[in-house]
């Protein structure tokens, strides 16, 4: 790992603060209690968050969602790293990458499986290869639009529902 870079898991209030106040000045929109959720749900150990701080700056975070809302993940007790997020001048720097290796980590004590989803435009680019050098296959299941499967024939928005979900086997 990086020296700069510093991973904590998110574990009071001032994270959330800190949190929402980062993402809104990224123009990254959530609701407004989504971080404060996030802490309750680290407290009651449904979900884990690990923030990233690069020199200091708080730069982004990623979440392992135990129980996730993806019908097979659920169904097959595979916990799913969700909504990882590291923002836009501080990305080619390995922070993603360890962030994904921490939840790896923490997964593999109680998981054998992992998985994660990731939209299908561009902007999602650079996460699809990431998670291909990874070792993330895709589970099978094909496209998922707010995870239900897009059946052949039909239309869907091409947004951020629409995505591709991948799976790995952790050592």
């Amino acid at each position: 790992m990086n020296k700069e870079l510093i991973l904590l898991k998110l574990s009071n209030e001032e994270y959330v603060t800190q949190l929402r106040k980062e993402f809104a000045n990224q123009g990254i929109v959530r609701e407004h209690d989504y971080f404060k959720k996030c802490l309750e749900e680290n407290i009651s150990g449904n979900r884990i968050t690990i923030i990233a701080f690069y020199n200091g700056n708080l730069v982004g975070c990623g979440h392992l969602i135990k129980k996730s809302a993806y019908p097979y993940f659920y169904e097959n007790n595979i916990p799913e790293i969700n909504d990882l997020n590291v923002f836009t001048e501080f990305r080619k720097r390995g922070i993603a990458g360890s962030i994904i290796d921490e939840l790896e980590k923490i997964a593999s004590e109680t998981y054998e499986i992992i998985g994660i989803g990731v939209g299908l435009y561009k902007d999602y680019g650079s996460a699809q290869r990431l998670y291909c050098k990874k070792g993330y296959i895709p589970d099978g299941n094909g496209v998922q639009y707010d995870e239900k499967e897009v059946k052949p024939g039909s239309h869907v928005l091409v947004d951020d529902f629409l995505n591709l979900y991948f799976t790995k086997k952790l050592i």
